[in-house]
């Protein structure tokens, strides 16, 4: 069921996207109210006009007042008065340059009569002049305003959904993290008794190199129960050989694998000093040697190079297993998803984070294809 927090969340979600959406109407209502009073205006303003073109303006009976005043209170409808006989053009608030040239004259025209229809002045049936006008200034920029209130609703909402995911990947981070740290917690109990049992051996008439190998296994359990507790902190890093750090890892995975697999070592005869940590950098060495194990089924070949060029050092983990798609490159970095049948698709995860997030480095599929193995590439900067 979802949480009290979520109701919230989608709660006010909902509210502002109603508040948008009732101001992007109202103004979308002003917009056309204000359209509809620009046109009654024209009209009247046209009617003043007509009569002013039509009375004799010495006949003392006629009072001009009122339609002066009509004619003179337009002033911010731009309009072209198209006079048919002498076939001349003129301009009400608009500069005498915009109708000058006859392309742009006739471009103005056309989106003036799309904005309205054109005013006709005639006398005895005949067509006088034609009155073609636009949006004031204000209308103009109230039209886009709409569109502006859209564009922010659209990325309130694009927010919105950002801060919801990231909200929700947070919380399962920090539910991963609980998970690991109560894991390392309930690991170091039974390791701290098998710690005691292998000294105990120690001083027994048994095979000293069976014991040996105990204590390397218990030191190893307790680097991976160090390895959880690191998850959810920020891991300190130290100035290491690189070199050393990748075969310490290298030949604890060599002892303990199948015969059937051969590995390939190939490293610089000299120090690459990098910032890591050698416990996570280790994790990561031995999830891509595992899972190119699994990609071979137990058969194969595992290949680790590095190379250093210019300011980088370049760790190459091959193998010779099924490989993967392309469209699958980026995607199989991602939590959960995974290739083989049984996974829960976190180590590749585990180590984009741990080279990427913590390295300040690059993991990638360098190359890879169908049958013919796959190169998984670590970028690291150097140190000087």
């Amino acid at each position: 069921m979802p949480s009290r927090t979520d109701f919230t969340r989608w709660f006010f979600v909902l509210i502002s996207l109603i508040i948008v959406s009732s101001i992007a109407w109202h103004t979308f209502g002003l917009f056309t109210q204000l359209k509809d009073n620009e046109r009654q205006k024209m009209t009247i303003w046209a009617a003043a006009f007509e009569e002013f073109q039509q009375v004799d303006i010495t006949n003392k009976d006629w009072n001009s007042k009122l339609v002066l005043q009509v004619l003179q209170s337009n002033n911010t409808t731009p309009m072209i008065l198209h006079t048919h006989k002498e076939e001349t053009y003129d301009v009400n608030n608009l500069e005498v340059s915009a109708i000058e040239d006859p392309e742009e004259r006739s471009a103005l025209i056309t989106q003036f009569s799309s904005e309205y229809a054109p005013i006709e002045i005639r006398y005895n049936n005949e067509l006088l002049q034609t009155i073609y006008y636009g949006n004031s200034p204000s209308i103009t920029k109230l039209k886009y305003y709409p569109i502006v209130l859209l564009v922010i609703l659209l990325l309130f909402f694009m927010a919105l959904v950002v801060f919801y995911t990231t909200s929700k990947s947070s919380e399962q981070n920090k539910l991963w993290a609980g998970m690991a740290k109560e894991t390392a917690h309930q690991i170091g109990t039974p390791l701290s008794s098998l710690v005691g049992w292998a000294e105990l051996l120690k001083s027994e008439p048994v095979n000293q190199e069976f014991v040996t190998e105990i204590i390397k296994d218990t030191d190893r359990l307790k680097r991976i129960t160090d390895r959880f507790s690191k998850i959810g902190s920020t891991p300190a890093l130290t100035n290491m050989d690189l070199v050393l750090t990748t075969k310490e890892a290298f030949d604890y995975l060599q002892k303990r694998s199948s015969k059937l697999i051969d590995f390939d070592l190939t490293l610089p005869s000299s120090e690459v000093r990098v910032a890591l940590n050698k416990e996570l950098f280790g994790w990561t060495i031995e999830n891509l040697v595992k899972n190119g194990i699994d990609a071979m089924r137990g058969q194969g070949k595992i290949t680790v190079l590095i190379v250093v060029e210019a300011d980088k050092a370049y760790v190459r983990i091959s193998d010779t297993g099924k490989g993967i798609a392309r469209k699958d490159f980026k995607r199989i970095f991602t939590p959960g998803v995974t290739t083989k049948k049984r996974g829960w698709g976190l180590g590749l995860s585990l180590a984009r984070r741990i080279i990427e997030d913590y390295h300040n480095g690059k993991i990638r599929v360098l190359k890879s294809g169908k049958n013919q193995g796959t190169t998984i590439e670590l970028i690291l900067p150097l140190t000087a």
